[in-house]
């Protein structure tokens, strides 16, 4: 197992410090390389690891469900409307007041794009119920 020392000020490191382009014809041959560090109150001095892991090991092993084709689905239905809502310049003024009309109520949307996120998927939902 290879072991990475990190300078003292990080106490949490975590995540891919390189990736496979999967879209290379030589994807079989790259590694991923994955380190964490954690600054934890033990006495092993073990707080680092480095993961190796190649291509098969990121690829999915299992087949897309139904219910995650729905998901997929809405989520780029979603995803265009709001794109379209929000450069909409008849809609603008009127997002905006009700988006601030909103926005400190206690389960309030904090920003515009969320608040608007959730009208268009309401209305998703509605019309493929």
């Amino acid at each position: 197992m290879a072991k990475a020392t990190y300078a003292p000020m990080f106490e949490t490191v975590s995540g891919a410090l390189n990736k496979i382009d999967k879209k290379s014809p030589h994807a079989a041959d790259q590694k991923m390389v994955l380190a964490t560090h954690r600054k934890a109150p033990t006495t092993s001095p073990d707080c680092s690891r480095v993961y190796l892991r190649g291509l098969s090991s990121v690829t999915r092993s299992t087949p897309v469900t139904a219910k995650e084709t729905g998901i997929r689905t809405k989520f780029a239905a979603v995803s265009t409307a709001v794109s379209a809502r929000l450069q909409d310049p008849t809609k603008q003024a009127a997002d905006l007041a009700a988006f601030k009309a909103q926005k400190d109520a206690a389960n309030g949307k904090k920003t515009m794009r969320s608040y608007i996120w959730s009208l268009e998927s309401a209305a998703y939902d509605q019309a493929n119920g």
